[in-house]
Order: C-alpha cells, then structure tokens, then sequence
C-alpha cells in the first residue's frame, strides 16, 4: 500500500503563491508518475500537473502552464506543487495521485493512489 499526505493549502490572495507537498510513504514501486489533481465544489475532479517520477518529465493543464511548477525530491519521497499568480478560478481542494504506469498520467482513472486532500481558497 502507498499512503500519500497532503498539506500547504490555504488562503490566498489573488495574484499570490503558495506551495503544495505530497509526502509518500509505504511500498516502493520503481517506475510510476504522480500527479496533482483538483476538485471545484460540484464539479469534477481535474487533471493539474503530473511528474514521471523516474525520469522527471513534467505535464500540466493549459490552465496552470506558466504559473504552476510540479518538481519531486526524490530522496524524501515528496512531490510539490508551487503555485504562483493564483487566481480566484483556482480554489478547490487539490488532491496528489500516484500512478503504476506512466500512460495517460493527465486521466483520474490512471492513478491508483490518492490522498486525502488539501484545501486551497483564493480570494478576489
């Protein structure tokens, strides 16, 4: 089993930043991607940024590309998520996900693993 934790959401002003980490822990596996993901409250959860975590290749939604940075430490087992220029459209809970596979690493249904999430509010 992998257990994934979340934190570093909060409040925030438009135009603002803040940094999202992933903490992983449990079973190893050695090729897989991991990748952030958010949820609007009724509406569904969407594909943000994603990592190869072995080769570090990056992906990210056209709404995040230029604002959002996904990177990993691969030493501590930990993804993050540096959110810049932060706009109201941007609140949801944000989620990390990890991946067996590296294949359609942008779909929900790709990953196997998920936390719990973090809450991220930005005021206008």
């Amino acid at each position: 089993q992998v257990q994934l934790i979340e934190s570093g959401g909060g409040l925030v002003e438009a135009g603002g930043s803040l940094r999202l980490s992933c903490a992983r822990s449990g079973s190893t596996f050695s090729t897989y991607a991991m990748g952030w993901f958010r949820q609007a409250p009724g509406k569904e959860r969407k594909f943000v940024a994603a990592i190869n975590w072995s080769g570090g290749s990056t992906y990210y939604a056209d709404s995040v590309k230029g604002r959002f940075t996904i990177s990993r430490d691969s030493a501590k087992n930990t993804m993050y998520l540096q959110m810049n220029s932060l706009e109201p459209e941007d609140t949801a809970v944000y989620y990390c996900a990890a991946a067996r596979s590296t294949r359609f690493i942008s779909v929900v249904t790709s990953y196997d693993y998920w936390g719990q999430g973090t809450q991220v509010t930005v005021s206008s």
